[in-house]
């Protein structure tokens, strides 16, 4: 078994999207994605192939969430556009907070949304089980916003996760607060997903 994942490299001056890979979690081998979709931040694998091709998230745009699927996990050829900012805590810039969490509902993403004051917030969207390009749930209020404690630091009045999972009925969600502390919240997975499928 191969354990891969990928995070933001920055040297100051560029962004590049890597991926690091282990068997063992003693040795490690790290590479730069390639392909016209290994662009930018919040590149996050998918936790199992997708009909037989590894699948991720990411943000091209600084504005939209997209979904990439390839046959090789270091290039990715091809992006499909699968949400544009349309509540308004995340029309100024939308973004996935790491891989999407697999549910028999479908696959939770928990998104961060900047709105106005340059607030950040955390929302959640829900993708199709086995066409993840399909969006078929948009919690209509937001998840996590930044507390009165939790407003003043470094990059103030922001609140960003990336990655959380399901242990129990809960969601457990890591997250960081005006780039000077982190907490957990804990949420319960059947009312998220309840208030994702309401229609």
């Amino acid at each position: 078994m191969t354990y891969y994942s990928t995070y933001t490299a920055f040297d100051g001056f560029q962004i590049l999207p890597q991926l690091i890979e282990t068997p063992d979690f003693v040795t490690f081998r790290i590479a730069t994605l390639s392909g016209t979709g290994a662009q930018n931040k919040g590149i996050a694998l998918f936790p199992r192939m997708i009909d037989g091709r590894y699948a991720v998230l990411s943000r091209q745009d600084n504005e939209s969430i997209y979904l990439m699927l390839s046959d090789e996990v270091r290039f990715w050829p091809e992006r499909h556009k699968i949400q544009v900012p349309s509540r308004p805590w995340e029309l100024i810039q939308l973004g996935n907070c790491g891989s999407p969490v697999e549910t028999e509902a479908g696959w939770l993403v928990i998104t961060h949304g900047v709105g106005p004051l340059r607030r950040y917030s955390l929302g959640a969207i829900l993708l199709h089980i086995e066409a993840p390009h399909r969006v078929i749930g948009h919690l209509n209020e937001l998840l996590l916003v930044p507390g009165e404690d939790e407003r003043d630091g470094y990059v103030p009045n922001v609140v960003y996760s990336c990655g959380s999972m399901i242990h129990g009925d809960h969601l457990v969600l890591p997250y960081g607060f005006a780039d000077v502390g982190t907490r957990i919240a804990l949420v319960s997975i059947d009312d998220l997903l309840n208030r994702l499928t309401e229609r």
